[in-house]
Order: structure tokens, then sequence, then C-alpha cells
């Protein structure tokens, strides 16, 4: 792969640029004036870092381009933007942005082994292909990979020396120069974030972590659903902290229902029938057991996900039903129960046998394209933070994310990110003047009713009105009874001690706007958004 500019013989304060790294196509080769030579990302160079090879001069390392030098950088970035415009690629609806360049950073970086994968009997890994998908590419273990991958990170870092674990602790609000008393809006340049104020669980006091820098890693949002495959803590919490201290927030509306999620009235989360199973051969049919994906796409069940999905949801509605069958009768037995052992065994116990019967499967709330806008290094708009994994905005996956797409994403954007805090850490102090949390004059919330009947309130108006397909009706009607509740949760906050149920509510009210609103400013339909007032991509601006 090319490195995106080329940066051949150009000098960046005491650094001179003398080569492209062998190891990494967005890394270069600079030599300092004292000698040492050092590999430095070229968003570093580009942006000004501050980059130390050894010698005592790192001060001196800043970008001192001249304006011939930038423009000629600028005209370069501009074709390749155009050049790297992937909203036309087959069965993703992308935005016109980085997404081509984003991707081939996280196809061609290597990373650490995350799990124990499913490999052949000859020693080769056994690929899954997935919805959308071309080639067979997944690792997998299993049908729970994604359990195998968590597991082996917990135990990393329970293994770590350096890293120490609050359990029981919930983070309320970032800490930034809004608590100093300094007025911040959403065009105040150069907020910094200090730490966060964070609830003890189990004191019921709100502690104040102090940091040099902070990291999002919170997760996607799709509890604000009524059905979700999603853990039921996925309320959007740093997504929402990050909102309220007037951090950028983008393409909220990209919100993707996974397909078939097993229909069971009363499971929350609903247990999640993997996309795998459509690549291994399972074909979606009605309740009178006719396949229908045909009058949808050509790629029949493999389509993807959002194409899938609408498919379901309007068999659904035009039939009066509320799920739809997948079949993988017609596979063998034995090889279905040795690929899908958790599925079968949590289906048997509802009186399915998937080998013998049809597995009933709706539409459910699944993963978050959009969250905190970050650059390639994870960083936020806010400096001293950032933001890894679903509750950030990469622009990888556009405005509908291939499946798998985001455990690459987490890996790359997780390394980046530590590479650049580690590069900037000296730079920062702990802010000591940050004051503790003040909750004079509140009280405990005795009525809990309140809460939990507002959090139902909230997951039925985005269900029913800021689903898989939706019009200008229906999202000013959830705008409407959103601002209804915000305000009686405000009001709440104010007057009772934080908890982590009210601040959840507070926070799923918040993902809810910004998804409600955001999709009513997108005019059109592309990727995971649909509208039934706008049901065509605008035109591309060339």
């Amino acid at each position: 792969m090319k490195n995106s500019i080329n940066l051949i013989n150009k000098t960046f304060g005491r650094l001179k640029v003398v080569a492209l790294s062998k190891n990494n196509s967005f890394k270069w080769v600079c030599k300092c004036k004292c000698g040492n030579t050092v590999e430095v990302y070229q968003s570093h160079l580009l942006r000004g870092e501050i980059v130390s090879c050894g010698c005592k001069q790192k001060e001196n390392h800043k970008n001192l381009l001249n304006m011939k030098d930038i423009a000629y950088i600028k005209r370069v970035q501009s074709k390749k933007l155009s050049k790297n415009n992937t909203s036309g690629v087959k069965g993703v609806s992308f935005y016109p942005r980085r997404d081509k360049w984003i991707a081939d950073i996280c196809v061609n970086n290597k990373k650490m082994r995350l799990g124990y994968f499913d490999k052949k009997e000859d020693g080769e890994f056994d690929l899954h292909k997935e919805g959308g998908h071309s080639e067979f590419r997944i690792l997998h273990h299993k049908d729970n990979t994604g359990a195998e991958i968590q597991t082996s990170l917990i135990e990393a870092v329970k293994a770590h020396p350096n890293i120490t674990i609050f359990t029981d602790h919930y983070a309320v609000e970032i800490i930034t120069q809004h608590h100093l008393g300094i007025i911040v809006t959403r065009h105040t340049p150069g907020i910094k974030c200090f730490g966060a104020y964070v609830l003890n669980e189990k004191t019921g006091e709100v502690d104040t972590f102090l940091s040099k820098v902070t990291v999002m890693a919170t997760g996607g949002c799709e509890a604000v659903y009524r059905n979700t495959t999603n853990p039921l803590v996925a309320t959007g919490d740093g997504i929402a902290m990050v909102y309220r201290a007037k951090g950028a927030v983008k393409d909220m509306e990209f919100i993707q229902f996974h397909p078939t999620a097993l229909f069971h009235p009363g499971d929350r989360p609903s247990f999640l029938i993997t996309e795998a199973m459509r690549g291994y051969g399972a074909v979606l049919k009605n309740q009178s057991g006719e396949e229908f994906m045909q009058k949808y796409d050509p790629r029949l069940s493999l389509a993807p996900r959002d194409i899938v999905a609408r498919a379901i949801d309007n068999e659904m509605k035009q039939r009066g039903e509320d799920h739809v069958y997948l079949d993988v009768t017609h596979k063998d037995p034995e090889e279905t129960k040795k690929h899908f052992p958790n599925i079968y065994k949590k289906c048997l116990s509802l009186g399915i046998d998937i080998t013998k019967d049809y597995i009933p499967v709706a539409p459910a709330a699944h993963y978050l394209c959009g969250g905190i806008k970050v650059d390639l290094d994870g960083q936020s708009s806010i400096n001293r933070l950032y933001a890894i994994g679903e509750c950030s905005c990469t622009g990888l996956h556009g405005g509908n994310r291939l499946a798998s797409n985001s455990l690459i994403e987490a890996v790359v954007y997780a390394d980046a990110a530590a590479k650049h805090a580690l590069n900037v850490l000296d730079r920062y102090d702990f802010n000591e003047d940050i004051p503790e949390w003040n909750d004079e004059g509140t009280m405990n919330n005795e009525e809990r009713v309140l809460i939990t009947q507002s959090m139902k309130e909230v997951n039925q108006i985005m269900e029913a009105y800021v689903g898989i397909v939706r019009s200008n009706t229906r999202l000013i009607r959830a705008w409407n009874r959103l601002d209804i509740l915000y305000e009686e949760t405000e009001r709440l906050f104010k007057r009772c001690k934080a908890s982590r149920e009210l601040c959840e509510l507070r926070n799923m009210i918040n993902i809810g706007y910004l998804i409600t609103r955001q999709a009513m400013e997108r005019k059109e339909s592309r990727g995971l958004h649909y509208t039934i007032d706008y049901p065509h991509a605008a035109a591309e601006k060339k």
C-alpha cells in the first residue's frame, strides 16, 4: 500500500524525512539534527506534534513547514480524498470522506492475538462469510467470537501490574473548564478534559478522578431501543457525557438493526442468531414457509444487514406478523451443531431443535456507526480525550457497517490512541484546581418508579418512531416526546443524589435526542438511515 503523501526530504523542525518505514506505510523514517533516527507517524508530522528522538531538543521538533509545503500537502490530500470516495462500494453505503484511507489502515495493521479462533483440520483458520461479504474472511470462535475476545482481554487486563480496576463505579460527567467556572460552548476553542466525576455505587459518593489523558471505551447505545441484542448497560453513557461537555458527536442516525435476533417475547436483550448462520446456508422464510429475499436483493439472505432488516420489517408489516423464520434444517445436523453449539443449546432450551425446526427471528438494534468524532489517532474534539470502539465515530463504517469490521476498527484505533497518548503524555499535568462534586441540597430518590417508567417510555418512543423505517412525522413526534422526558429528568437530576439508574436515564434521553435530531437533519436515505419522505440517496458533491 502506498503512503498517502510523499514527504521524502521534507524538513519538520529538527527532523528531516529520509525514507518510508518498512514496517508501517503510514510512518516515516526521520533523521534528527542530533544524528538520531526515529520513525514518526505521518499524521504527527502534518499536525506538528512534538516527537522525541531521544535527544534533548524535542521542544524544537514542532512542525515548521513553510507555506509552499503546506499548500502542496493540501493539494495532495484533496486529490486523495476525491480518489478514495467509496460511496459507490457495492453493498455498503458510505459517506464521501476518508473511508477507503481508514479502511486501508485497518486492513494493513497486524495486531495482537485476541483469542483462540477455530481452525480446520489442515491447520488453516476456518473463515466465515457474513452479510455483504464477497469472501470468506472472518475469524471466529464457534458462535461466540465476541465472548472469546472479551474473555482474553479481561484476563490480560487483570494480569497487568499497572492496571487498577474499579468495580461498581460509574462515570457521571467528564471534567472540563466548565467545572472551573468558565463558560464553555460548542464554539469554544481548546476545550480540555481533566478527568471524570465517578459514582462509587457502594458508598453513593461521587469521587473526582483526575487524569492527564482520558479514554472513552463505553460501547454503544442500543439499549435506548426496546428490542436490542446488546447488554442493557449499552445506554450510550460515554457519547452522552462528551455531548454534554460540548464535544463533537456525529452520524448518530446510523443505527444498525441486526436482522436475525431470536424472537422470544419477554427476553431483553434478545439472543443473537449470528449472521454467520446465513453465510453457512440458512435461508429466510415467512410464516408460510416461503422464501422472500428474492423480492429485495439478488444476494438473497446474504444481502447486507440494512437491506435484510428492511426486507424483514416490510414482510412483517405487510403480513401483520411479528417475526419471520430462519431455516437451516437442510444442512447436515452434526455440522450445524458443531458450528453453532450455543445457538443450538439456547434454542433447544426453548423447545426449538434448529436441525429440525425453523428459528423464529426479528430485527433488533445492534450497532451504532456514529458516535464521538475522532481523528486517525482516536482523538476527540476535546483535548486530552480519546474515544475508541463503538462509542467513537472514525469514518471506517461510513453509513453502514459490514459484519465484524468493528472488531478490526477497535483493535487498530486502540493501538493508535495508546501510541499517541504515550507520545504526548509528558506535556500534561494533573489539574489540582478541580472542585469536588457538589451535591448539597439534594436528597435520595425514593421513587424509582419515576426512573423505570421513563426508561420504558424512551424505549417505546425510539422503537416506534426512530426505528428501521422513519418519516418526518414520526421523528417530530419522537422529538416532542423526548423533550418532555428531558425536562422532567433534568429537574429530577438537580433535586436528587446521583444514582446509576438516574444517570443512565439521563444519558438515554440525550442519545435518543441525538439520534432523532441527526436523522431529521439528513434529508435523504443512506446506509442504515431510511426515511419514506426521502427514499433515495442525495447526489454526491463532486
